[in-house]
């Protein structure tokens, strides 16, 4: 699957956020070594302590139902669902998907199909925490 079709996954996925503190929307689509495709969307809480990312979402998902190879992540946020500007994984989701994606895997921040940013775990977590330590 190319980077502008799990774009496009991660924007379908941005609508079913659930944000009614911060308003601000984000979507996610993982993509496994196996072709298949996990969304997921960022979801709130009024204790802000349960609220999970969307790209924890997708990944949890997937690791639910027993993949543990990926290849990479597209992610697209914004106030009120409407995109402008990237947006970047948080720590925490980071660190969650170094355990099965590793340092190679392939990170898209993306505006939208045509606009995106693409790079590598490893870019974003250079010294990530991983099974083999």
């Amino acid at each position: 699957m190319d980077s502008r079709e799990l774009v496009s996954k991660a924007c379908e996925a941005m609508k079913s956020a659930y944000t009614p503190y911060s308003g601000f929307k984000v979507g996610a689509a993982l993509l496994t070594k196996g072709g298949k495709v996990y969304t997921g969307c960022n979801i709130e809480n009024a204790s802000y302590t349960p609220t999970i990312c969307a790209e924890r979402v997708a990944f949890f998902s997937a690791v639910r139902d027993g993949e543990r190879d990926f290849c990479k992540i597209a992610i697209v946020g914004g106030k009120g669902g409407v995109i402008a500007s990237f947006t970047y994984p948080c720590g925490v989701c980071r660190q969650a998907l170094y355990e099965f994606g590793g340092p190679k895997l392939t990170v898209i921040m993306a505006k939208d199909e045509n606009d995106y940013i693409v790079t590598t775990l490893g870019d974003l977590l250079p010294y990530g925490f991983g099974p083999a330590n």
